[in-house]
């Protein structure tokens, strides 16, 4: 059965919808989710995913799905495949799916009305010019010299830049709102430049495009959006948002809400800053684990229900903050503590003989799949003469409190026999290369009738019965708190350690990509997509206590 989906938690977003409904400004919620298709999504998406469509369906309304593509520069269409798929990963289903490309007849249409109305202008300075009479924050801005050309003579010149007269860059057209305004995005913002390159949805019909500020809420509106709901950095922008709509005649504009954007420790989630990192080969892909992309936490084996309880417990709030990277482990662990079936696996074995076990015998020893779900039933083991265990787990002289294998102790081995350490070999560097044991038969399922106690418990695999495979370990991808432009000088040179040589219980098969596991005392692994049958690969999701505030 489908999980139903959990709105975030009530917050202010909800507090004004609610006053809206009952004061009659609305009747109905609709919302968008309007991502650029100019790379792929991340955590800070998962935010607005969440608020967008959780906030439709706490009111009975919808959520439409609308790519905001209007740079056909930096667009492609493996990102909105890319996108498509991460947004149903995340368990939520779009009303419609639009473009704003579509709505680019309707744009230029409202372009010319604004011309008509002495609200819009062809301007021939060039970008920096136009940056240089913008003004400052502390001085007003300058009007164009091209700010008073008659109607005639802009819609003359923007239907010759539509038909390609001109050259990239030689005009633009710009609202005539005031260039005095203190925000200085009400500054004659342009509303069309020209770009000779052909789009991904409508081929060269078009060498102007609209620019996102004016293009966003004449979509919004167009779709009937009732709730644009939108990060805070876009505030300063709500008074361009509105204008637009109001000159070109919505009688029920959409309302603009913002809040914080969702800042997570130790990573990036910028575009330009992620698409460096893999152009400069610092990451695999857009998909590499150590990437906060939802791609990558897929495939490092983040289940979608994580990231969503982890959105609602950050909440939604207006002041900006960074959250600790811990609390969205905690949130994986928790549900990979509830979900993942129990294996074992040794990430770095050493040999184990135990002595006075028959040479040919071996045996099938059930393991608990999860303690708290027995209707999971037991997973066999094979046991046998020779095993492997963790090489962290014996000690030729441990330290005190040191309760696993060394010279004289004994130890349970899970759900297996007590064993008891007789001697070892080394090579000739003195490495330890195999331990001896000597066995209870009387303690089969890790108990001794004689009551004895053991303190230490020990997974393990047989030698002959397990296969090997290749551990991919992940750690924070930055030494820094906050990233910088100088990113590329604070990578941890141990984000990754790549064990090869490791086993796991041959009882592990017909595995598929994204299969999750509690390795016993290991953590939570998932089987990367870059397996195959010769070679299976598999990726720490996340350890099973949190190391993160011990770095």
């Amino acid at each position: 059965m489908e999980e139903k989906l959990t709105p975030v938690a009530s917050n202010f977003i909800y507090d004004f919808i609610d006053e809206d409904l009952k004061n009659g400004v609305n009747t109905r919620v609709q919302t968008r989710f309007p991502p650029e298709p100019n790379g792929y999504l991340h955590i800070g998406h998962a935010k607005a995913i969440c608020i967008d469509f959780g906030t439709a369906e706490k009111y009975g309304g919808i959520c439409n799905l609308r790519m905001d593509d209007t740079n056909p520069v930096k667009e492609d269409t493996e990102y909105i495949d890319a996108i498509l798929e991460d947004i149903r990963w995340l368990g939520f289903h779009w009303e419609n799916m639009y473009y704003a490309s579509d709505y680019f007849d309707f744009l230029y249409e409202c372009a010319l009305k604004l011309i008509r109305d002495g609200k819009a202008y062809v301007d021939d300075l060039s970008a920096d010019e136009i940056r240089e009479y913008r003004g400052t924050l502390t001085e007003p801005g300058k009007n164009s010299p091209y700010r008073d050309r008659s109607v005639d003579e802009n819609l003359d010149l923007f239907r010759r830049m539509t038909e390609g007269e001109f050259p990239n860059g030689a005009k633009v057209l710009r609202a005539k709102i005031d260039m005095s305004s203190s925000n200085l995005n009400m500054r004659d913002p342009v509303m069309y430049r020209i770009a000779h390159v052909s789009h991904h949805q409508t081929g060269d019909k078009w060498c102007v495009y609209p620019m996102y500020d004016f293009a966003h809420p004449l979509s919004d509106a167009r779709e009937g959006v009732t709730y644009s709901l939108c990060s805070l950095e876009f505030e300063n922008h709500r008074p361009l948002y509105n204008w637009f709509v109001e000159q070109v005649g919505f009688q029920e504009p959409p309302r603009q809400i913002e809040f914080a954007r969702l800042n997570l420790n130790y990573c990036v989630t910028s575009k330009r800053k992620c698409l460096e990192l893999v152009q400069k080969g610092i990451v695999s892909g857009w998909d590499d684990p150590r990437m906060v992309t939802l791609c990558g936490m897929r495939r490092r084996g983040y289940p979608p229900e994580a990231i969503r309880d982890f959105v609602e417990k950050v909440g939604v709030a207006k002041a900006y903050s960074v959250v600790d990277y811990g609390l969205l482990e905690s949130c994986v662990r928790d549900r990979l503590n509830d979900t993942a079936p129990r294996a074992m696996a040794v990430l770095e074995p050493l040999k184990v003989v135990i002595d006075n076990y028959p040479a040919d015998q071996t045996e099938q020893i059930l393991i608990e799949r999860h303690p708290d779900h027995p209707e999971l039933g037991k997973a066999p083991v094979t046991f046998s003469k020779e095993l492997y265990i963790e090489k962290s787990d014996f000690m030729i002289d441990p330290p005190k409190k040191y309760f696993r294998l060394y010279p004289g102790n004994e130890v349970r081995l899970k759900g297996a026999y007590f064993v008891t350490c007789v001697s070892y070999d080394t090579d000739e560097n003195g490495e330890v290369t195999c331990v001896h044991c000597t066995y209870d038969p009387e303690s089969r399922g890790g108990n001794s009738p004689d009551g004895r106690k053991v303190k230490g418990t020990l997974h393990w695999v047989s030698l002959s019965h397990s296969r090997q495979a290749t551990v991919r370990l992940y750690d924070r991808l930055f030494t820094v708190e906050n990233p910088g432009e100088n990113m590329l000088d604070e990578i941890n040179p141990d984000s990754l350690k790549e064990l090869t040589g490791c086993r796991i219980d041959e009882h592990l098969s017909d595995l598929s990509a994204g299969d999750v596991f509690q390795f016993m005392r290991q953590g939570y692994f998932c089987v990367d997509p870059d397996s195959t049958d010769d070679n299976l690969i598999l990726n720490r999701t996340v350890q099973l206590n949190s190391s993160w505030n011990k770095k």
